[in-house]
């Protein structure tokens, strides 16, 4: 009860508080649900319990804030439907919409009571930041910026975003450095964070710093292992996004498994699902230089036999007209024609020596670069209309293709 004292009713700390929690109790008596960015989980390990920080934010600034509690029970079942519905638990960072009560405390305050978060809403949350990110992109005209950049011949020399660490840096590694063909890469390792909030300006960072020595790379590599939609969501920012497609070189992708396709590999050069499929991609890109060489290689040396084949005719030829005439000016030049003879023959014999030799010199290089070697190890080579297939836009649907193997030819039909 409060006290009087000199005409002043006098409340105490614990009786205004208590005042409080009675007048909260008897308006808030219901659930609500409310949206919020939860800043940071606070999960115990110890108890299982959370303790969730919200905000609320308004062009860039926290315009309100407050604690809350998940307890384990709820939590638990809260994670697995996130693992479930969006392929990793509940994280930082992240604007949820959740159903909790509202209650106050007289020694820790004001907190919300959390019973349920809805998983569905972050994945719309997601998206909505993703349409948003290319429609602002589409309206600068740098959508397809870096798409429409020429890429190297042989992209040897490679920017690599990524952590030492990763899995999916690893897979990259492995299959580059083993590859049966001896292609050889060269690479400089920028490590950057790659998932979270926090991903966003160190990727840009990265970019940044890569870009004052672009003239050192053929190409930039992001890559990054597996991960669910919301690990992903820092590749929908626009600020990365637009960093990526005004970049003044090749962005290439490999950054998880998902199937729904990020802003950042949908500005990039080229993205594979898998590091893995970037590291093919980029091997590919040798096979393409490889081939049309084989082919050159083979014309020369068709065109290399025809000329011997003609030359060591035609000295022939000379060697039979200077035998006849040899005959007639035997008679009164014998000695002097018989030695012009013997140098001729001499001569004849040692440039068709050189020749052969050269030929054969050329044909055993050729042999080593014969395109069977390549079918044999597993390659393919794919015909159109007997032309080899080097770009996509060389086919469309319905087309019939072959595929020449190192046993055999594949006849097959375009359909996607």
């Amino acid at each position: 009860m409060p006290e009087t004292v000199s005409d002043k009713t006098i409340f105490s700390l614990l009786e205004v508080s208590r005042s409080i929690q009675k007048t909260i109790a008897e308006r808030y008596r219901s659930l609500y649900w409310i949206k919020a960015e939860m800043n940071k989980l606070n999960h115990y390990t110890h108890s299982g319990h959370c303790y969730p920080e919200l905000v609320e934010k308004k062009d860039g600034k926290v315009v309100a804030e407050m604690r809350s509690v998940l307890w384990n029970a709820d939590f638990q079942r809260v994670n697995q439907q996130f693992i479930k519905i969006l392929g990793e638990p509940l994280r930082d960072g992240i604007t949820i919409l959740f159903q909790a009560g509202i209650s106050y405390d007289p020694l820790y305050g004001f907190s919300l009571k959390i019973v349920d978060i809805d998983p569905t809403f972050v994945l719309g949350e997601l998206e909505k930041e993703k349409r948003e990110s290319v429609r602002k992109l589409q309206a600068e005209g740098i959508f397809h910026s870096n798409k429409n950049l020429s890429f190297p011949l042989l992209p040897k020399r490679l920017a690599i975003i990524s952590v030492e660490t990763s899995k999916g840096l690893s897979d990259f590694f492995k299959i580059i450095h083993r590859n049966p063909w001896k292609y050889k890469f060269e690479y400089t390792l920028f490590p950057a964070l790659l998932q979270g909030d926090k991903s966003i300006p160190s990727i840009i960072r990265q970019l940044a710093n890569i870009a004052e020595k672009t003239g050192e790379f053929d190409t930039v590599a992001i890559i990054r292992g597996g991960g669910g939609e919301v690990g992903l969501s820092s590749y929908n920012n626009y600020q990365l996004a637009k960093a990526i497609a005004i970049f003044p070189i090749p962005v290439i992708t490999g950054i998880g498994h998902s199937t729904n396709e990020t802003v950042s590999e949908m500005v990039a050069y080229e993205n594979a699902i898998t590091p893995s499929e970037l590291a093919d991609f980029l091997i590919q890109k040798f096979h393409q230089f490889a081939i049309p060489v084989d082919e050159a290689l083979s014309r020369i040396m068709q065109a290399s036999k025809s000329q011997f084949e003609q030359e060591e005719s035609r000295l022939a030829q000379y060697s039979q007209s200077i035998s006849w005439s040899s005959k007639a000016v035997l008679a009164t030049e014998g000695h002097k024609l018989s030695t012009v003879i013997n140098h001729l023959q001499l001569f004849s014999m040692q440039l068709l020596k050189e020749r052969k030799a050269d030929l054969n010199n050329i044909q055993r290089l050729l042999q080593l670069a014969d395109p069977k070697q390549l079918l044999k190890k597993g390659f393919s080579i794919t015909k159109i209309n007997g032309h080899a297939i080097t770009q996509e836009s060389t086919v469309k649907v319905g087309d019939e293709i072959e595929t020449i193997l190192y046993e055999g030819i594949v006849y097959s039909k375009i359909v996607r």
